[in-house]
This record gives C-alpha cells, structure tokens and sequence, in this order.
C-alpha cells in the first residue's frame, strides 16, 4: 500500500493527513488553529509554528505508518516572498487585512478586465495580485529584495525540497496573475515589475522533488521521498472527479469558503459582481466557480453553540417560516452588499440551527445556478456531515447529491497527485425531503 501524507491547510485549520493512496481513505489526521499572528507589521501567518507541527506528525506518521510520498495543499490568495537567500521577505500577509484596500482605486487601474483573468474583484486581500501591489508600495525596500514569490502549496514544497515553483491551480484562483485561456501569466505580472520573479508555474501532479537529506534524517523518512507540487484546497476536492467521472457533474468544497465548481455545465453567462469567477483545474483547464463565505456564515449565526437541529426544531421553524435572508456575510458570495435578516425571528435555538443550515444549502444551490451546474453534485468537506443542509440541497438539485466519506475533503485529491491512476472517493446518496419545497420556493421569491 501507497501512504501519502498531505499537508492541508484551510483558513480556520492546518492539517496533516495520512491517507492510503489504493483506496483514498485516511489512516490519520491531526489539526492546528491557523490563527493569524497580530503584527507588527500586519496580521500574517505563523508560518513556523505550522512547520514545527508538520515535522513532528510527520515523523510520528512514519514511525506508526510509514511514509512513501508527500503533497500539500493550502487555502487560496496566498503567497510567499522570498529573498535573494531563500528566506521571507516579508511576513505572509493574512488575506482578510483591509491594508490592500488603501490602494484599492490605484490597483483596479493595474489589474486586467475579467475577460482576460476569470477574476472578480474581491476586497481586501482575496486577489493575490492586489496584496502584491501593497506590499510592493508600502515596504521600501521589499521591490528591490525580492527575488521570488511562490504560491502557498509550493513554499510548503520549498522547504522541504529546495525546488521552487507556483502551481496552476493557486495561479488561477482569483489572483489577476492567471490568464486561464491562455494558460499564462496575466498582463498584471509585467505591470508588477514581477516579470521573472514569480516561481515558473507547474502542474499539481509533478514531482516538485524530493525529501532534503537533512529533514529525512531528522523526521526518519525515507531519503528521495518525492513531493508533489501541490494544489489549491477547492481544487484538491475537485480532482478526483475530474479523473474518474464521466459526464456533467459539480463539485462543491465545504469549509470556511463554499465553492461551487461545474464541469460540463449548461453555458452560463459569468457574473464576477455575484462572486462567479474561473478556477483552473489540475489539468489547466478552466472551471467556472462562485462560491460564499458558508463555514464563516455558520460559525457566526451559530455563535459558537453546540446545540444541534431537532424534529421539532425542525418543525416550528418550518411552520413560521422563519429563515435567513442574505448575507450574513456581505463582503462575497451571490449577495454582496445586502445585509442578514430573519424573514420571522426562529423561536428556539433548534430553529435556528436548522435554518441556518437550510439557507446555506440554498445559498449554494444559488451559486450552483449561477455557474450552470449540471449532474450530480458531490458534496466534500464538514457540511457533508450536516444532514439539514444536505437534505436541503438534495431537494433542491433534481439530478441529485451524494456525499464524500472522507473526514477532510481536499486529502484524498492532494494525496491523489501522487498515484498514477484515477479513483473517486467512496460517496453515498442523499434522499430530498419534499416538504422542504415550499420553504426553499418561500425563500427565493424573497431573496429574487
């Protein structure tokens, strides 16, 4: 047996994963908070206290399991700067600082139409592009310092290679940087002044290289172990299905984002003002996308309860009526710039919980819309795990929903980079629940 471990950080969690490559099911998993440190100079990513943790699991795997191969995949719109000798340039800027928009108006001058990126314009740091002209602008020296930026995976892949790349996927998540029609570099680049100093990209599924001597010897693993390049997270879940699913079908990746992701959709009309934009796939191919900020909408409507949905929870929210208008959370996803309400204040923390899981169903069935999906949808991630919002989404989606079993929805495509063949992972089918028609019909018509 082949076992991979995958190195996965989310915005709210980074992970390590062991996962046997044959059958894509995980051996092991542990987690960190990935809290971002306070500054100075700005809030950015404790990228040492990650790589401690990863070398101590990463030998304590190989000791209980052992370890044939590594790969990695990171959240999007993020980036390394490195100097001349290999070392951070600056601290790696946490995308939600506001500090991008100061420049806002004098970057959408700089940054290429839609047309040309598949890239909407997000605020604060979510373009990666708009965090490289801040930097750039407001660090003296960093212009003349820098020597290469890589995309989160591949610094993961750099220190424990020595090989530096950026990959295609991280490139075409809402960067600018990314033409993904031409498979190249964006205009934004030259524009920079970057030309040359962006790692050359690469396919997720080559060997970036292997294991250095020195970290084999202090984790016990195996000198040569290869390490692939690594990939964006949204689109570590959509990869397996890319290889082994014939038809149109859609994937949505759950966690802190909702991201939505149709392959041989119904022709649909991108709207980037609704948060609809282009990823790029682990073959290079464009995939349109929108997404929300769900597992972020949940932990601040759910405020930090642990109080689950009940039947009759379920039941006195259905009979008021009482539900979630967007958006809780205005600054992306279908409806930004409006604000939450509740249609009818839920009665008990059971409605509300209940509710709450309904509206995110719907709000990705909006999304889902909006790109054109069609086929079956596979669900990855923790909301595969919430049975209110699956069954929503299940009602809603007449060709159907099934559910990922894997505990971590981006390792089993992260640890896939690493085999030859194609595997989907193992899924089971949701059931609709027809009396949640009228409700989620009740909601459209409001939200319209």
């Amino acid at each position: 047996m082949t076992r991979i471990a995958v190195i996965d950080i989310g915005k709210t969690n980074a992970k390590l994963a062991l996962v046997e490559g044959e059958t894509l099911a995980e051996i092991a998993v542990v987690t960190r908070p990935n809290r971002p440190l306070p500054g100075p100079p700005w809030p950015h990513t404790d990228l040492e206290g990650h790589w401690q943790f990863f070398l101590h699991h990463l030998a304590a795997f190989h000791a209980a399991h052992g370890i044939d191969a590594i790969s990695v995949t990171t959240h999007g719109a993020a980036a390394v700067l490195l100097d001349g000798r290999g070392n951070v340039a600056v601290p790696m800027l946490d995308y939600e600082h506001p500090g991008p928009d100061q420049l806002g108006a004098d970057y959408d001058a700089l940054r290429p139409a839609f047309a040309q990126t598949g890239s909407a314009r997000l605020p604060h740091g979510l373009n990666l592009g708009a965090q490289l002209h801040w930097l750039l602008r407001t660090c003296p020296d960093l212009a003349t310092g820098l020597a290469q930026v890589v995309t989160y995976p591949q610094y993961w892949g750099w220190r424990l290679t020595g090989e530096l790349a950026t990959d295609v996927t991280s490139l075409g998540c809402h960067t600018d940087l990314w033409d993904p029609w031409q498979g190249q570099f964006s205009d934004l680049v030259e524009r920079l002044g970057l030309a040359g100093r962006i790692a050359p990209a690469r396919k997720a599924n080559e060997v970036l290289g292997l294991l250095r001597p020195e970290l084999a010897a202090a984790t016990g693993l195996r000198p040569g172990t290869p390490v692939a390049v690594g990939i964006h997270d949204s689109n570590a879940s959509l990869y397996p299905y890319v290889l082994g699913q014939g038809g149109a079908f859609s994937v949505v990746s759950t966690g802190t984002w909702v991201v939505a992701m149709a392959v041989g959709g119904a022709k649909a009309v991108l709207d980037p003002a609704r948060d609809v934009l282009v990823n790029v796939n682990a073959l290079g191919q464009p995939v349109p996308s929108a997404r929300f900020m769900g597992g972020r909408e949940y932990e601040i409507v759910g405020a930090g309860s642990d109080v689950t949905a009940s039947d009759a929870g379920r039941a006195a929210a259905l009979a008021a009526g009482a539900m979630i208008l967007p958006a809780v959370e205005p600054d992306s996803g279908p409806f930004q710039r409006r604000a939450m309400q509740w249609s009818v204040p839920p009665g008990s923390a059971e409605a509300r919980m209940a509710a709450l899981s309904w509206y995110l169903a719907m709000m990705t069935d909006t999304c889902l819309g909006l790109i054109g999906a069609r086929g079956p949808v596979f669900v990855e991630g923790p909301f595969a795990r919430n049975p209110d919002y699956c069954a929503m989404l299940a009602t809603l989606r007449p060709d159907g929903v099934r559910l990922a079993r894997s505990a971590t929805g981006t390792s089993a495509g992260a640890a896939l980079l690493c085999m030859a063949g194609a595997g989907v992972p193992d899924t089971d089918p949701v059931a609709p629940t027809p009396e949640l028609e009228s409700y989620a019909a009740r909601w459209r018509g409001l939200v319209a």
